[in-house]
C-alpha cells in the first residue's frame, strides 16, 4: 500500500465489496462500524482467549459479507454457528450471578456495542439479505461478553 489515504471518499462515498461506491452514511457502512468498534473493543480483551481472537476473525468475515452487494457471491465462508455453539459452551460453564449487576469494565463496553451492533444488523436485515446464522451469533456475543464481565467482576 503506497499511502493510507486515497481521498476517494473526500466526497462522502466509500466503497462495498468488488467496488461498488455508497454514501458513507449508507445503513451498511453504519452496521459496518458498529461491528468494526465492537471488534476493536474485543480486541482489548481478547489477550490469551482463543475464543474471542476467533470471534475477531469472524466478525471480519462478517463485515465482508455485509458490505457485499446484492446480487454478488461472497467467497468467505461463514462459521457463526460454530463459533455460536463455542460461546454457549462457555457461557454454560461460567458462574454468572442473578440480577441486576453494575457495568463496569470494557467486556461490559464490548456487550453494549455488541447489542448495538445487532440492534443495527437487524436493521439491515429488513433491507438486504443477512445469514441468520450472523443474527444468532451476535445475540449470542452479548451474552458472552457479559458472561465474561462477570468473571472479571
Amino acid at each position: 500500500m503506497k499511502h493510507i489515504y486515497t481521498k476517494t471518499g473526500d466526497e462522502g462515498t466509500t466503497s462495498l465489496r468488488d467496488g461498488v461506491r455508497v454514501a458513507k452514511d449508507d445503513l451498511r457502512i453504519e452496521t459496518n462500524g458498529q461491528i468494526d468498534m465492537l471488534n476493536s473493543l474485543i480486541g482489548l480483551l481478547a489477550e490469551d482467549n482463543e475464543l474471542l481472537t476467533d470471534i475477531q476473525k469472524e466478525l471480519m468475515t462478517v463485515m465482508s459479507h455485509v458490505a457485499t452487494p446484492e446480487g454478488r457471491e461472497n467467497p468467505r465462508a461463514l462459521h457463526c454457528n460454530e463459533l455460536t455453539a463455542r460461546m454457549e459452551q462457555a457461557i454454560d460453564a461460567c458462574n454468572t450471578p442473578k440480577g441486576f449487576i453494575l457495568p463496569r469494565g470494557i467486556a461490559n463496553v464490548a456487550r453494549a456495542q455488541a447489542r448495538t451492533a445487532e440492534r443495527r444488523l437487524w436493521t439491515l436485515s429488513r433491507q438486504y439479505s443477512i445469514d441468520p446464522s450472523i443474527l444468532v451469533m451476535m445475540n449470542r456475543l452479548s451474552d458472552y461478553l457479559f458472561a465474561l464481565a462477570m468473571e472479571k467482576a
